[in-house]
């Protein structure tokens, strides 16, 4: 009689033998593979998720059509870096994202600045993340050109130059295209300050269309001392500094337009747009969550929450809106059922979230079981 394996060992030839079995079985039995797939894909993922194996797998497979999920940027004090993480809301965790090539060591906190954060700026464009502006140890602009992370690919790249690298800028995105507007570079310049420029993705093939395009120029600098999100909605960009002025950029006719009273009156903290058609607001005074009437131009409660006092920034998508609090709690709105729900997503410990965004989930390449050697 042979010598008999050890549990362990004994344990991990019947997952590869499992793993092998279930690479071997149909997703739907009867029907082939790509057909089952068209058929799954109508399916809610979660409920892919809680069946079997094979579904779960399928669910992260890169041709699959993905779910949203949540991003955030992280500030780690242990070892003063930047962190993005992944929270996949089927299995309710947080997900390490695979490091940018060289570390993000950024500037986010400084003794001169005890009561406010250095900002690290980053906006979600045609699902990618992009990281436009930060400071560096020694108060430079810390990125000369984009950092961007495509979560189908699970890999970071580098957007083309900018002509004048800044920090405390205004930066957003219409549709594909992403702007900077404003700021300051290593000095102030009357120039940069009134700058607008312009970068579209969906011509990143072209090598002729690689490149920031320079814009109509702002009238002054107003905005150039502030860290702001200019939110992309109906193709203009709204802008709105710490002196509550208020600008619009129509995008699609390169002008710049007084913005509504009604609008910016009701511009009282963090501000995003679902599908660039809807605006929402946190009223980081009251706790309100308040949407945007056009016709009437004013802002509607929607809901009261008291931890969204103090609320610093949000996103918005997939008919939910997600905040980070006063506390550094992380708050998940759905904004579509009626009334409108929220929860908290508990985040890693000893990390401080600087930026939430709503992107594709992350494609898990190597979801599959390893193999046994």
């Amino acid at each position: 009689m042979g010598k008999s394996l050890n549990p362990s060992k004994r344990q991990k030839l019947i997952a590869h033998y499992d793993h092998r079995h279930l690479q071997e079985q149909p997703l739907i039995p009867g029907l082939p593979d790509h057909v089952a797939e068209l058929c799954l894909s109508r399916v809610h993922p979660s409920l892919l998720y809680s069946v079997c194996r094979s579904w779960r797998r399928l669910i992260y497979c890169p041709f699959f059509p993905p779910f949203p999920s949540l991003y955030a940027l992280f500030f780690s004090s242990s070892d003063n870096e930047i962190q993005l993480l992944s929270f996949d809301p089927m299995s309710s965790r947080w997900e390490t994202v695979p490091p940018p090539p060289n570390p993000l060591r950024l500037l986010v906190h400084h003794p001169s600045f005890l009561c406010r954060n250095l900002p690290v700026q980053s906006i979600s464009v045609s699902g990618n993340l992009v990281l436009l502006a930060a400071t560096a140890p020694n108060f430079n602009p810390a990125l000369s050109r984009p950092l961007i992370f495509s979560p189908l690919s699970r890999s970071w790249s580098l957007g083309p130059p900018m002509e004048t690298p800044r920090r405390w800028c205004a930066a957003g995105a219409s549709g594909p295209t992403v702007y900077v507007a404003s700021g300051i570079g290593s000095n102030f310049s009357t120039d940069v300050a009134r700058s607008l420029e312009k970068w579209d993705l969906g011509e990143e093939d072209e090598m002729d269309d690689f490149r920031w395009k320079k814009m109509r120029q702002l009238k002054d600098g107003r905005f150039s001392t502030d860290a702001i999100d200019a939110v992309g909605w109906r193709r203009k960009l709204c802008m709105v500094n710490v002196a509550k002025q208020g600008i619009l950029y129509d995008a699609a006719n390169d002008i710049w337009e007084q913005m509504p009273e009604g609008m910016v009156g009701g511009w009282r903290g963090p501000v995003a747009a679902m599908d660039e058609e809807v605006l929402y607001a946190v009223d980081e005074g009251k706790g309100l969550l308040t949407r945007y009437n056009q016709d009437s131009d004013n802002w509607e409660v929607i809901m009261e929450v008291e931890s969204l006092r103090g609320a610093c920034q949000m996103a918005a998508a997939g008919g939910r809106l997600c905040v980070i609090c006063g506390d550094g709690e992380i708050l998940v709105i759905d904004v579509v059922a009626a009334p409108p729900k929220f929860w908290a997503v508990q985040r890693p410990a000893e990390l401080e979230p600087l930026a939430v965004h709503i992107l594709p989930r992350l494609s898990r390449l190597d979801f599959l079981l390893p193999t046994v050697s």
